[in-house]
């Protein structure tokens, strides 16, 4: 059985079905799985803490293609990283996949030889996630090696930040919007008051609103909103069948502070 590929950027279907037409002229029809096409464009800190939490529990073997890459056709290595359980991932080396590789452990990363991937094809400085990224992951799913396909490289690192976690107060930091709005922070879900406890947030330089700690979303007041605890593992601030993010203006990398009584 051929390992599954996935595909994870921000290129959108039009752009994401040429990357699959080269997967699938290589490889069996239904061994790609999407993952996401349609990320927030550029954004490859947020684009990464998805990655982990939607690419982490595949079966070992398996090859990510993720493409985020405001840097494409510049000086930025093209890699490929390998990790425990054999794992491959492929991608830009701009931090991308560094948090996927970091926990699924053992990283070691390649820089891609263009050579070696595609010798025969000419590949688009504007498209290198079609003519480089999938050719190379088709490769790897196939059976070739990273040592084959490129040389040892020290990938760039990205963390995806932590909060500052004190006895009544987190600072903690907005990491993602969903497509519902609802706010996903990097506080973690353990910390807190329990459900039906109060608490006040403020966001970025907005005013401090006092809410309530909510166990599910169907625990918010009709129009209300509260913090929950995410599927992240992180706390969420969300508005009952509304957008919390439209709702208190909130974007990607806002400060986000929590605080409550014991």
């Amino acid at each position: 059985m051929s390992p599954l590929v996935t595909l994870t950027t921000d290129i959108g279907e039009a752009y994401a079905a040429q990357m699959k037409a080269m997967l699938y002229r290589r490889l069996p029809a239904g061994s790609v799985v999407d993952l996401a096409l349609n990320l927030p464009a550029h954004e490859v800190p947020e684009a990464a803490f998805l990655l982990l939490h939607m690419a982490q529990r595949f079966p070992p073997g398996t090859v990510h293609v993720a493409v985020v890459d405001p840097g494409v056709g510049s000086q930025r290595a093209p890699l490929g990283i390998a990790t425990a359980g054999g794992t491959i991932l492929v991608g830009p080396d701009n931090g991308l996949l560094w948090p996927l590789a970091t926990t699924l452990g053992n990283p070691r990363s390649f820089r891609l030889d263009p050579a070696r991937v595609a010798a025969q094809a000419s590949i688009a400085p504007t498209f290198e996630g079609r003519d480089l990224f999938a050719p190379a992951a088709a490769l790897l799913a196939s059976g070739a090696s990273l040592e084959f396909l490129g040389s040892p490289i020290e990938a760039q690192k990205y963390d995806v930040p932590t909060a500052r976690v004190g006895p009544t107060e987190i600072d903690a930091q907005v990491l993602h919007i969903d497509r519902f709005g609802n706010i996903i922070t990097n506080a973690p879900s353990s910390e807190g008051p329990a459900s039906g406890g109060a608490l006040t947030v403020r966001i970025g330089r907005g005013p401090t609103r006092s809410g309530t700690r909510r166990r599910t979303y169907a625990d918010l007041p009709p129009s209300g909103w509260g913090v929950l605890g995410s599927s992240f593992g992180f706390l969420e601030i969300s508005c009952r069948e509304s957008s919390s993010a439209k709702r208190f203006g909130a974007h990607v990398g806002d400060q986000v502070r929590f605080a409550w009584r014991k």
